[in-house]
């Protein structure tokens, strides 16, 4: 992929740097597009690796800034019921301005 907004000297596009990732299932679950003038951040790349196999394992999504061993949520498509026997630690009801009861957080499944 090349940048026409980053040119060398020449007046060639500089190539962007580009990662993807691929999961076992041939599937393409992540893409981060760095610019050619930005350096690409190896932790955040991690990190998004930890979230994409946690949330492949269990009913949960990771909000932002999550690191591991961070609470989760829990993904609204669980009833309560089924939250309870999914996660034994519990969950926590998160309140939100509209009132309703969807925000739900739990400790990191193991």
């Amino acid at each position: 992929m090349l940048d026409p907004d980053e040119i060398d000297p020449s007046g060639v596009p500089l190539a962007a740097r580009a990662v993807l990732i691929v999961g076992p299932d041939k599937k393409l679950k992540a893409s981060i597009l760095y610019p050619a003038s930005t350096g690409r951040s190896f932790s955040e790349i991690l990190r998004v690796i930890d979230s994409l196999q946690l949330t492949s394992r269990h009913n949960v999504a990771t909000p932002v800034d999550w690191k591991q061993g961070d609470p989760c949520m829990v993904l609204p498509t669980l009833s309560d019921d089924e939250a309870k026997t999914m996660f034994p630690k519990g969950f926590e009801t998160v309140a939100v301005p509209s009132g309703k009861g969807y925000l739900r957080v739990t400790p990191q499944p193991d």
